[in-house]
């Protein structure tokens, strides 16, 4: 499962690339982009964009990848902390801010765990093995919210979910409890690399089955997108902690 850090890596450098040119095309034209990366203003979304971009190609090239993760891992906390701990504060009872929050969470803590992935050896100790153990954590936590919310609002998880795949409430609370499960082991460490794969497959098969097939239906709905790329990030990530933490059971 060592191996799977390659491809984890490079979907998590496309997903978070696309992200900088979402910033790139807002700055520009003003157009809408969907949460969790909405910018503030145009400034920032340059800023952002340049960042996102040169870090996520220096990560797909192979290129100084242990700093340009922690890079990347840095933008999507530092988002948080700024513009989206506010939120909860003001509208704790609102479920949105916490969706964009821990999604932002989650693609930190991977990033972490992919610039502790990639350095020599495995990262059992050190720097490698601080930034694993926080990695690994900021994404479980960010799974277990996924995962009450799922419980939470199951009817309205079953409304995402194409016609044409039966028991769509069975299928939201499923869901639901897998996240729950994939961020006990994760934390645990118990059989947490097929956790983590069987996540990322999921995620996978989301992008493939769900979330394409609706971005082409609305080419022009940035929200669409942009929840394409957050599970596009998701499914490398997955991976990405599976292949980090392989061995250590």
């Amino acid at each position: 499962m060592r191996n799977l850090i390659t491809p984890g890596r490079l979907l998590f450098a496309i997903a978070m690339m696309a992200f900088g040119v979402q910033h790139l095309i807002f700055a520009v034209t003003s157009s809408s982009m969907g949460p969790p990366w909405t910018p503030e203003n145009r400034l920032l979304a340059y800023l952002i964009g340049a960042g996102l971009i040169a870090a996520s190609a220096a990560l797909a090239a192979g290129w100084q990848m242990r700093c340009a993760a922690i890079v990347v891992g840095l933008v999507a906390l530092v988002r948080v902390v700024i513009c989206y701990a506010p939120k909860l504060a003001a509208t704790p009872r609102d479920p949105g801010p916490w969706t964009s929050s821990f999604e932002l969470l989650a693609m930190g803590g991977a990033g972490l765990v992919l610039a502790a992935a990639v350095g020599s050896g495995r990262p059992r100790s050190g720097r490698g093995g601080a930034l694993l153990e926080l990695g690994r954590f900021l994404f479980a936590i960010s799974l277990l919210v996924f995962g009450i919310q799922h419980l939470m609002y199951g009817a309205f998880v079953a409304t995402l979910i194409p016609r044409w795949v039966p028991g769509h409430l069975f299928w939201a609370y499923f869901v639901g409890v897998a996240f729950i499960g994939a961020a006990l082991s994760i934390v645990s460490g118990k059989l947490a690399p097929l956790a983590a794969t069987l996540l990322g497959t999921m995620f996978f098969l989301w992008v493939v089955m769900l979330h394409l097939p609706r971005a082409v239906a609305a080419r022009h709905n940035a929200n669409e997108w942009t929840s394409l790329l957050v599970a596009l990030a998701m499914s490398g990530g997955s991976f990405v902690i599976a292949g980090a933490m392989a061995g250590r059971d």
